[in-house]
């Protein structure tokens, strides 16, 4: 376990530091293989980094795209995860169609997750036994101290079998397919984007107090991930040791 820790003076550098660092890990994980897997997470915190990935210089011909987590609501909704990707990354940076791995959210929840993990298998060649191990994941951490959409208290956060499922997110009365830990915590690589001062006792909490990721799911990265870089801006950062 590696885990880096980015401080910038505000989230649009936080941002652009963010997105440097992805498309290192992506310009690595090509070099000298066909493609490269990288899972993104939605919400409103990554809209800037995605402008700044779109923005690149960058060929994204080999780059195949996935989702994190997404809501359960039709593709092109504004709540969709997948919509604003659409928006901020996909089309502006002409990531080719055939390259994105959208969850299917017409399906019934259960089925959606289900579905979801056969997309995976089959893209990545790999048998039910083993775990897919993903170039470069990325993610988020929300202010209950909540990544992907595994919230505090889900007994999804200690799922070690399945790669994903979903899970009925009754703040948001809302249903959400996610990526699982034994898939998460796989990846190559790891980036956590989590700016703003409403996140600083939640990030000083991952940091410093006992790993307890059923109360803090964002603690897996922190504490169990591979190569992970941590971007977040001085607000977040305020009550860190």
């Amino acid at each position: 376990m590696s885990v880096h820790r980015f401080v910038e003076a505000d989230a649009a550098k936080a941002a652009a530091a963010c997105s440097r660092y992805i498309l290192n890990c992506l310009e690595q994980a090509l070099s000298g293989h066909d493609l490269a897997t990288f899972a993104i997470s939605g919400g409103n915190s990554p809209r800037e980094v995605f402008r700044a990935l779109a923005e690149a210089e960058f060929n994204w011909s080999r780059v195949h795209l996935f989702w994190v987590d997404e809501r359960c609501v039709l593709p092109y909704n504004e709540q969709s995860n997948f919509r604003m990707a659409d928006q901020c990354l996909v089309v502006p940076a002409r990531i080719p169609r055939r390259n994105v791995h959208r969850v299917f959210t017409e399906l019934i929840p259960d089925r959606a997750a289900e579905r979801y993990a056969e997309d995976i298998r089959e893209l990545l060649s790999l048998p039910q036994d083993r775990a897919p191990a993903f170039d470069l994941m990325h993610l988020g951490m929300g202010a209950d101290g909540h990544t992907a959409s595994l919230f505090p208290g889900d007994s999804l956060v200690q799922d070690r079998e399945r790669i994903t499922g979903a899970t009925y997110v009754e703040k948001f009365n809302q249903w959400r397919v996610t990526m699982l830990p034994n898939l998460i915590l796989g990846a190559r690589h790891i980036v956590v984007f989590a700016p703003g001062a409403d996140k600083a006792e939640t990030t000083r909490a991952v940091f410093e107090d006992e790993f307890d990721p059923l109360r803090l799911p964002a603690q897996l990265p922190a504490h169990l991930g591979r190569n992970v870089g941590w971007f977040m801006d001085g607000g977040a950062a305020s009550s860190l040791s």
